[in-house]
């Protein structure tokens, strides 16, 4: 099944000592269905993954799971430097998610497709009855691999390869992979500051942190684009940039942004280290910066 619409990569919710607030999952759930969110990316790059155990990330797992619904697809992000801990993972996740993804190990950086090939065989055999996606991330993973020469690839060596989470702004490749055999792989667009970029390439999935809180916005810019109007689009994704740029310049996007979730009424508490937790009153700043801006309109609610 080729899931389409917006994907938000989730925060790891955390009580105020750090330890993890599942309970906080069925209420996230629902707030993200509510505003038209159609998946869900947990134990992501905005998941804080790095800065969880394995047992946590399995208690992330665990806990969409129980609360899993038709209206949200539950993609697990499983990768780890680790080969033998990515394959953990996935057997882990093989019963309880729709589909599970992998980026490529970050410390000993992969350099060629053979084996990178070779790496998310391994992962994606660990739960053969699931959809298996690459997570393409270079500025993060290092991996800074041809998409396209990696669907060539491996298209032949893995079975239940489902598509690629393309999360680099490289229009040329992403396109070169969209119509790979023509248009059979599932490849989700994941950097929200060019959404607007991707839709004449024929994008109709993406994966981000910022469909958390802009939802509705990204909507929009997708409407007036089908629209033919242009500028008011190129707007609209301006100022879903500078709603980045504001969070950022408070102490790191990451952080600032898993915090802001609380304004809108999902409290994911605070981040791991190195990421930013920021008082309540920082977020009365912020939110008048982004009213002056004609943002606060098209949060999601």
């Amino acid at each position: 099944m080729k899931i389409n619409n917006l994907i938000a990569a989730t925060y790891a919710p955390m009580h105020q000592d750090g330890s993890l607030n599942t309970s906080v999952i069925k209420a996230y759930g629902e707030f993200l269905v509510k505003n038209k969110v159609a998946g869900i990316f947990m134990n992501g790059s905005t998941g804080d993954f790095v800065s969880l155990s394995t047992e946590e990330r399995k208690e992330i797992t665990s806990a969409w799971a129980k609360h899993k619904s038709s209206d949200l697809y539950l993609i697990d992000h499983v990768g780890d430097p680790s080969l033998k801990v990515a394959k953990d993972l996935a057997t882990f996740a093989a019963d309880k998610v729709d589909a599970i993804a992998v980026l490529a190990p970050y410390y000993f950086k992969l350099n060629s497709i053979d084996k990178l090939v070779h790496y998310c065989k391994e992962v994606a055999a660990c739960a053969p009855n699931l959809p298996f996606y690459y997570y393409h991330i270079p500025v993060l993973s290092g991996a800074n691999l041809n998409m396209a020469e990696f669907l060539k690839v491996a298209s032949k060596e893995i079975p239940n390869l489902e598509g690629i989470k393309f999360t680099n702004n490289n229009l040329i490749d992403y396109l070169h992979c969209k119509n790979f055999e023509g248009g059979k792989y599932n490849i989700l667009f994941g950097f929200d500051e060019i959404f607007l970029s991707s839709l004449p390439l024929g994008a109709d999935g993406w994966v981000g942190s910022t469909y958390n809180h802009l939802a509705p916005a990204y909507y929009k810019i997708k409407s007036l684009f089908e629209e033919g109007k242009m500028a008011e689009a190129a707007a609209l994704q301006t100022k879903a940039i500078r709603f980045v740029e504001i969070l950022d310049g408070y102490g790191g996007f990451n952080g600032v942004a898993k915090g802001f979730m609380k304004t809108l009424g999902i409290d994911c508490g605070p981040s791991r280290f190195p990421h930013a937790t920021l008082s309540d009153d920082v977020y009365v700043e912020i939110r008048a910066e982004l009213e002056r801006i004609g943002l606060l309109e098209h949060l999601s609610n």
